[in-house]
């Protein structure tokens, strides 16, 4: 059980290092992508598109660092993708009138499939 655990902290850590390093390289990369009071200008389909897309690579990450770390043990990935639904329900709350419904329903609706297929992903390799 104390391996379950580890592996869905260490996995929740994984998704927000990926999620917010992604964040700064896009910052970094792209200047333009971000308004003028720095925070990130969520104006464009293309911007949002590219969310989704780092949430599902931090998603597959996250399960596969968290069923790593949990010794492929299969409750790990659901676990930790529930624990990032609850902490995306709650971001996107915060945000839901700056963004367009589609896209908090589709980034809430992925964690925790691609938190699975990263747990899936380990158990194959």
């Amino acid at each position: 059980m104390l391996r379950i655990i580890l592996g869905v902290i260490v996995g929740f850590v994984v998704w927000s290092v990926v999620f917010v390093g992604g964040e700064a390289l896009v910052k970094a990369i792209a200047p333009g992508a971000a308004a003028p009071d720095g925070a990130t200008y969520v104006g464009s389909v293309s911007i949002l598109l590219g969310y989704l897309v780092r949430s599902i690579i931090a998603s597959i990450l996250a399960g596969f660092i968290g069923v790593l770390v949990a010794a492929e043990n299969s409750k790990t990935p659901l676990i930790l993708g529930i624990v990032l639904l609850a902490v995306g329900i709650m971001v996107q709350a915060s945000a839901w009138s700056m963004l367009p419904v589609w896209y908090h329903l589709i980034f809430l609706a992925l964690l925790i499939p691609m938190t699975i297929v990263g747990g899936k992903l380990k158990k194959q390799g």
